[in-house]
């Protein structure tokens, strides 16, 4: 099969569309036929693109954990699926991702796909939206009437964050430069703060969650927007003990996973006109080492797709 492969710890100049071996189907996979697949140019820098779950190195290794297309064939332990239902799911990390004609992806992390867009489009939504939805509501436990501050409210995670949050019955604040405020309060965001123009600890106060994507200097500033018992939720690094706790608040890192159930609730919210996934740019899957080279200079709103198969 064709595929996008990465030969060693780097950036995009790693990459290599290339022929790679048939993925390995295990019990409690299903092998996925690949209509498209979203991207993270970070997934580059993760430990577990480059080495299997026991630990044991992965070169070269397949990224692109957001595949959206046909089951090809299931396990035969896999009684959810049948070939040629149209699924979309979250990829495990430490295993190949979906950057090629074929994946090999756990049948629990799949779900089917929202009928209402195309693979494209579905193929934006899983690590973003599950993202977005267990950290507002596993996590912060984001309930109608309270108010939640989203940093980056036009990436990836941030647009989909902010249309959760909307749909709970929130009060949504969020950050986003000049050029993106008026997509981010189309989404539904209440307020939109220009943080090239404004420091939103000026604008935002006694918030309920905070959700961090940015990291560094942000997350440090967001502390004092929260009330005391709020929470925020970091999805860069781990927050050091006992800093939130100085704070009156809570404070949580946390990893995304695939979760089945998840993934149907957002499929009908999708299916339903309450979410939309938000693409910047669909790019053939030959083109991917030029994908995440644009991921990783750029900051235009939401996700980049790959197209693996029309």
């Amino acid at each position: 099969m064709k595929a996008i492969r990465t030969h060693g710890r780097g950036g995009p100049e790693q990459l290599f569309f290339e022929d790679a071996p048939m993925p390995v189907v295990r019990p409690g996979d299903v092998l996925v036929r690949v209509r498209a697949t979203g991207i993270t140019p970070a997934e580059l820098t993760w430990d577990e693109t480059y080495r299997n779950a026991d630990g044991t190195p992965r070169i070269p290794s397949i990224p692109g954990h957001e595949p959206s297309g046909l089951v090809e064939q299931p396990a035969p332990d896999v009684a959810d699926f049948r070939a040629g239902d149209e699924v979309y799911g979250l990829a495990d990390f430490p295993r190949d991702g979906a950057a090629a004609e074929l994946a090999a992806v756990r049948a629990a992390n799949l779900a089917l796909k929202p009928r209402s867009i195309p693979h494209v489009q579905a193929a934006a939504l899983p690590l973003s939206a599950l993202t977005a939805w267990q950290a507002l509501f596993e996590h912060a436990h984001l309930d109608a009437g309270q108010s939640v501050l989203i940093h980056g409210g036009a990436g990836g995670v941030g647009t989909l964050a902010v249309q959760l949050a909307r749909w709970r019955g929130a009060r949504v604040v969020a950050t986003a430069s000049a050029r993106d405020m008026e997509l981010v309060r189309s989404l539904g965001a209440d307020e939109v703060i220009d943080y090239h123009a404004a420091r939103f600890e000026d604008v935002a106060r006694d918030v309920d969650v905070v959700l961090d994507s940015i990291g560094g200097e942000t997350r440090e500033r967001s502390w004092g927007v929260l009330r005391k018992g709020g929470v925020l939720v970091t999805l860069v690094s781990p927050i050091p003990p006992g800093v939130a706790e100085q704070h009156g608040v809570r404070g949580i890192f946390f990893i995304v996973s695939g979760n089945r159930g998840q993934l149907e609730q957002i499929a009908a919210l999708v299916d339903t006109g309450k979410l939309k996934p938000v693409i910047s740019e669909v790019v053939p899957l030959a083109r991917g080492r030029e994908a995440f080279q644009q991921g990783a200079a750029g900051h235009a709103p939401g996700k980049i797709v790959l197209q693996v198969a029309a």
